[in-house]
């Protein structure tokens, strides 16, 4: 594998990777965040400034606080079969990751002043949350440690699915050829077409037909937004990989870790390693060994029951 293509792949999941270098031939296909606004906002999102960054929002129903966070190359859509099975006893919050989804650019002085677990911190202080259950997928689970872990007055509850522990590696990943050669088209464009998300989404999930039409052109809209400056900024990203292992060893709340057996990139181990670094809490790991890296995508209302169970049973808010 050559080296572009390599760090392109390492990094798949977790970031959209920056385009540097050449002409974008398709910048015609590209959708700005303005137009993406009129075509998927919907009455009950709203747009909070933190830190300077417009930040696009859902916050529904009422009780105990749950705040959802998607990974990079999604949006808050992610939930949207999730977040409906909480609604009738517990508030939920969620919101796109600037520069994704319906949120807005990302400028270098927001990036000075602001770090992902402070983002996620203002908008709980904007919409006048305290303590959340902060449940991430991928990287979006990796911000919800650091919140955890910088602001653990607001995080009562951790869960995390197939988010990594370590810099991500793809030594074991064996991509299928049509698949390989999507992905050199887009290290050589800079483009993700209909063609590559159909094909990623079904690589990076354990049954393909789970993921709905509508999703598939929800997440090619979404990757084909006008290049943004500082892209991954607010992504928590494993980067410094002493740093990570200090704030995931202060973490104190309880952790519930939800893993997609058949994820193709972090593998059932890579949730037992994680489990190993968040030595100083207690930690549950559930296992769906059907679903792949997106398992409240691919299999939501199974997602929300084992969500449910670890809150209300392992985890209550008051005992009876």
């Amino acid at each position: 594998m050559n080296r572009n293509l390599f760090f392109a792949t390492a990094l798949l999941l977790l970031l959209p990777l920056p385009q540097p270098g050449f002409a974008d031939e398709f910048a015609d296909q590209r959708l700005t965040h303005e137009s993406l606004r009129q075509k998927y906002g919907d009455p009950d999102g709203r747009i909070a400034e933190i830190g300077g960054v417009e930040v696009y929002y859902k916050d529904q129903g009422e009780g105990p606080a749950i705040l959802m966070i998607h990974g990079s190359r999604s949006t808050l859509r992610t939930w949207d079969r999730v977040a409906p099975e909480f609604l009738d006893r517990y508030r939920v919050i969620r919101y796109d990751l600037p520069p994704n989804g319906l949120s807005g650019p990302v400028s270098d002085e927001a990036v000075d002043r602001m770090e992902p677990a402070g983002l996620a911190a203002g908008l709980l202080d904007h919409v006048g949350a305290g303590q959340v259950t902060c449940v991430g997928v991928s990287s979006g689970g990796t911000t919800c440690m650091y919140l955890a872990a910088t602001y653990p007055d607001r995080v009562n509850r951790l869960i995390m699915s197939n988010s990594p522990s370590d810099p991500v590696t793809t030594d074991h990943v064996n991509h299928p050829p049509e698949f390989k050669a999507a992905l050199e088209e887009f290290v050589e464009t800079g483009f993700e077409s209909e063609n590559f998300i159909n094909l990623f989404l079904d690589f990076y999930n354990g049954d393909p037909r789970r993921i709905s039409e509508q999703t598939r052109r929800e997440y090619f809209d979404f990757n084909r937004r006008v290049k943004e400056p500082n892209p991954v900024a607010m992504i928590g990203l494993v980067a410094d990989h002493q740093e990570t292992r200090k704030a995931m060893a202060s973490v104190r709340a309880p952790a519930l870790l939800i893993w997609g057996g058949r994820d193709a990139l972090l593998i059932p181990a890579a949730a037992g390693t994680l489990a190993s670094y968040l030595e100083n809490t207690q930690v549950s790991t559930v296992f769906m060994p059907d679903v792949g890296h997106y398992p409240p995508l691919e299999s939501p209302i199974r997602f929300a029951k084992i969500v449910a169970a670890y809150i209300e049973g392992a985890t209550p808010n008051a005992t009876p």
